[in-house]
């Protein structure tokens, strides 16, 4: 494979492609640690983040939960989750149910309709999206969905995805720690930097006072299934 090629499937990074970009100041996590990992410090507006792990529980999920509870204007919408989410410990932790969409698909391709039209609508703070083993050109197409779109997108896949290139600007991979309350995350690519290796954060939830989104709170999570093209 040549070089051009390696370039445009973004499985090389070139420091001079950040030469004269200005520094977008990012949503900030709520967690320290995690915003010196990232540029900008903080989520970067207009990113697909890749969330690559095995164990399921590993603290995936409570990573995004300060920046879930900071949004209150627009929606958080969740494709395929393995799980229905847990409503009350949502609430708990702040997280605006009324403005939480959850959507069941049939298919793969519906699966990534749903994620593309929801990015690139603009309409969602944070996109929540759960894929296995999807074409490179997908991938791209849901970064572009999310620049145009200017919000987030998260997509958890196995870690084996991580031999796959990616056009997704961050990689995360996620490790339980045997630590209550502490995930072992290592970046695996970023945005304008070099990978960083594994180190062990907090998830006690702190509150988002700066650089936040938006989102509020109460009842039930809202529901639908969907259907590529319509």
């Amino acid at each position: 494979m040549s070089l051009e090629q390696l370039l445009e499937q973004g499985a090389v990074w070139r420091a001079s492609d950040t030469v004269g970009e200005p520094c977008v100041a990012g949503f900030y996590s709520g967690h320290e640690e995690l915003d010196q990992m990232l540029n900008g410090q903080g989520w970067q507006p207009g990113s697909l983040v890749e969330m690559l792990y095995d164990t399921e529980g590993c603290g995936e999920l409570r990573l995004l939960l300060p920046l879930l509870a900071a949004s209150a204007e627009r929606w958080v919408l969740w494709v395929d989750p393995p799980h229905i989410p847990y409503a009350p410990a949502l609430k708990a932790a702040g997280v605006a149910l009324d403005r939480l969409l959850l959507v069941r698909s049939n298919s793969r391709r519906d699966r990534l309709w749903c994620l593309e039209q929801a990015l690139k609508s603009g309409c969602c703070s944070a996109v929540l999206g759960w894929l296995g083993d999807v074409p490179q050109q997908a991938l791209r197409r849901l970064q572009l969905a999310a620049a145009q779109g200017q919000g987030l997108g998260f997509i958890f896949r196995p870690t084996a995805c991580r031999e796959q290139h990616s056009a997704a600007p961050y990689r995360l991979l996620l490790e339980p720690d045997q630590a209550p309350d502490k995930l072992a995350v290592s970046v695996l690519k970023r945005r304008g930097g070099w990978p960083l290796p594994r180190r062990v954060l907090s998830l006690r939830q702190k509150t988002v006072g700066r650089r936040a989104a938006s989102l509020s709170a109460l009842p039930g999570v809202v529901s639908a299934r969907v259907r590529a093209g319509g």
